[in-house]
């Protein structure tokens, strides 16, 4: 499920881009969260919080941030790694939601630094979901990146997080687990080895891929042609349409992707089945505490006629209580199922037992 991608130099600029890649549509539209806003950990409710800086989210069903950007030029990204094992949360564990992971680091850190200080003093542990949409419990990591280049990998393959910290990280795909995506990578030609660059859709072969090119590109004049190269990057680590493999989300068609310039707060937005590049300027949009929650929808509004396209960061409207209501709502039942998820199983398992003695006595 996707490729990040950090450009730390780009003349004076840091520049991003993200796949994300999935088996279906995620309905995904931007959201202006401003300052402020109170939050909870959605998983023992012992962390709360008010959100520091002002952010803007591309979501998964309007209900779950799934890559965004704050007004400190510090963003996030989340990708899948089958690997992934969070273990069973303690109780008096500070603890995030998956729904809330991304979002929490948004609303509370400037950079990297901060972010991985707070990771490693906290051991935050992170509570699972079910994915509504496909049947399969989602296995995440997430990729952080700020204004100064810094950036960071944070996995958890034995329920605690394991944290890559280091301008160095600059490409994130999927499996396997970054360390050894950090060996292979280097039997490559141009990266340490001798191997030919590989071309497949494979999660080590994109890693390849993006690393060999975003390490060898020329700096920009300007800032369009900066966003351009790290398109032309990024689409070169894109999946095609296709069947998606069972069970393997990761190794499904790119649906979207998105370019970001850390230093100069852009954010560049293109879908793969709806025409029209947009993108939002951050000092164009108002984050103030007080202010409200904003949407600009991607869905209905990137036509080929008459749509969408360019600089949108007035096109942002805004959220009425109703649909706020009904997303809050949302993300609290996805949460509620997964704190429950041991009662369910217990509940399924002994319908099964009646199910098959009554199919006995008859």
């Amino acid at each position: 499920m996707c490729t990040r991608v950090v450009w730390p130099d780009a003349d004076g600029s840091v520049i991003v881009g993200r796949n994300m890649d999935f088996h279906m549509d995620l309905l995904t539209n931007l959201w202006k969260l401003p300052r402020g806003i109170e939050r909870s950990d959605g998983a023992n409710n012992t962390l709360t919080w008010k959100a520091k800086y002002g952010s803007v989210v591309a979501t998964a069903f309007d209900l779950i941030a799934t890559d965004g950007m704050n007004e400190e030029g510090f963003a996030g990204h989340i990708l899948w790694l089958a690997e992934s094992d969070y273990g069973k949360p303690d109780a008096d564990a500070v603890q995030l939601s998956q729904a809330i992971w991304l979002q929490y680091y948004l609303d509370n850190f400037a950079t990297v630094a901060e972010a991985v200080e707070w990771t490693e003093s906290s051991q935050v542990q992170i509570a699972q979901l079910f994915d509504p949409t496909g049947h399969l419990v989602p296995t995440l990591h997430l990729a952080i990146d700020d204004a100064t280049g810094d950036s960071a990998i944070i996995e958890y393959t034995d329920g605690k997080p394991k944290v890559y910290h280091g301008r160095e990280y600059q490409v994130m795909t999927n499996s396997p687990t970054f360390d050894k995506q950090l060996e292979l990578v280097k039997e490559i030609d141009g990266l340490g080895g001798d191997k030919p660059l590989p071309g497949s859709t494979l999660a080590s072969d994109r890693f390849a891929r993006a690393s060999y090119y975003v390490a060898r590109q020329v700096q920009p004049k300007t800032q369009i042609d900066a966003i351009a190269a790290m398109f032309s990057i990024i689409r070169n680590a894109a999946q095609p349409f296709r069947t998606p493999e069972p069970g393997k989300p990761d190794a499904s068609q790119t649906i979207w992707q998105v370019v970001l310039d850390l230093t100069n707060k852009r954010y560049a937005f293109e879908s793969t089945t709806r025409p029209n590049i947009v993108w939002v300027d951050f000092d164009e949009l108002g984050f103030e505490e007080g202010t409200k929650v904003q949407k600009l929808n991607l869905l209905g509004r990137l036509a080929l006629e008459g749509g969408l396209a360019g600089n949108v960061s007035a096109e942002f409207t805004d959220e009425s209580k109703l649909i706020g209501g009904l997303r809050a709502a949302g993300v609290d039942a996805l949460e509620w199922v997964a704190r429950e998820q041991d009662e369910f199983a217990a509940v399924k398992k002994a319908v099964q037992r009646l199910v098959g003695h009554k199919k006995k006595a008859e």
